[in-house]
């Protein structure tokens, strides 16, 4: 359904940090440049930061969640740890399940996003 995911961030270099410490415990490699923006892919989708094209500030969406699939609760918890450790909040629970359907770790990131990490076990 989506090509991409691009959220804005006031300082890229920062915000290449974060990300590639986070999507790092997720096996994704670290951003690659092009002008103003970091890409990360992976097989299943790109995901971006960028310094707004605007010139405005870069601000993150209220009710906005981006999240990204994780393999196991233990790579959820090294990508929160990574996350945390390059300058992201832990925010509201700890990592954990969410009834027995999914394990969920949140987080913002330097700039104030939202970003969930979410393992979900194979049904059957």
């Amino acid at each position: 359904m989506f090509s991409h995911v691009m959220l804005g961030v006031s300082d890229l270099e920062r915000g290449k940090r974060f990300y590639d410490a986070l999507l790092g415990q997720l096996g994704i490699a670290p951003g690659v440049a092009n002008r103003n923006r970091f890409f990360y892919r992976s097989p299943t989708g790109v995901f971006a930061i960028s310094t707004p094209i605007n010139g405005e500030p870069a601000t993150a969406g209220n009710g906005a969640t981006t999240g990204f699939t994780a393999q196991s609760p233990e790579q959820v918890n090294a990508a929160h740890a990574a996350g945390v450790a390059a300058g992201g909040v832990s925010i509201e629970d700890a990592p954990g399940w969410r009834g027995d359907a999914m394990y969920l770790a949140y987080l913002r990131d330097p700039d104030g996003n939202k970003i969930c990490l979410a393992y979900r076990p194979p049904k059957g």
